[in-house]
C-alpha cells in the first residue's frame, strides 16, 4: 500500500511552511539591513543639520588688529563646533589661506558663542573680496566684503 492523497497533502504543506520559514528570515534580515542604514543616514544628516555658522561682521568696516583682519564667526547651529585650523578652511577670492595665515580667538564655541577669526592682512587686498569659511562636515558659509 502507498502513500495516501492525504499523506502526500502533509508532505506538501510540510514544505510549504519550512519554504515559507526560509523567506521570511530572508525578509527580516533585509529589513533589518535597511532598517539599520537608515537610522546611520539620519545620524549623519543630524549631525549636518546642527552644524552652522555664519560671519556676522558689517561688510563695510572689517577691524584691523596689528597685522590681521578680524572676522567674527557665530555658532548658529546646535552642536559644539571645533575651531582650528584642522577643522577649518579659509579661502579669499578662491584662493586658499594657509593655516600660518589664520587662526581663532578660540578653540571651540557652543551654540550662540562667537569666535574671532585672525585672517593676516597682507593676504587680503584693497576692494571687493569674498572670504568662504568651510567647516565640519563641509558645512560654508560666504562672506562679502569690502576693504577701503
Amino acid at each position: 500500500m502507498g502513500f495516501s492523497v492525504t499523506g502526500s497533502h502533509v508532505v506538501f504543506f510540510i514544505a510549504s511552511v519550512i519554504a515559507a520559514g526560509a523567506v521570511s528570515g530572508v525578509f527580516l534580515a533585509v529589513t533589518f539591513d535597511l532598517n539599520s542604514s537608515f537610522s546611520e543616514r539620519a545620524i549623519r544628516v543630524q549631525e549636518v543639520l546642527d552644524t552652522e555658522f555664519t560671519v556676522i561682521n558689517d561688510p563695510e568696516h572689517i577691524p584691523l588688529s596689528g597685522s590681521d583682519y578680524l572676522f567674527y564667526v557665530k555658532n548658529t547651529g546646535g552642536n559644539k563646533l571645533v575651531t582650528t585650523a584642522d577643522t577649518f578652511s579659509a579661502f579669499i577670492d578662491g584662493e586658499v589661506v594657509t593655516s600660518p595665515d589664520y587662526n581663532f580667538s578660540v578653540e571651540s564655541i557652543r551654540p550662540g558663542e562667537i569666535s574671532t577669526l585672525y585672517v593676516d592682512s597682507g593676504m587680503i587686498g584693497s576692494g571687493g573680496q569674498t572670504l568662504r569659511l568651510v567647516g565640519p562636515q563641509s558645512v560654508d558659509d560666504e562672506f562679502i566684503f569690502t576693504i577701503p
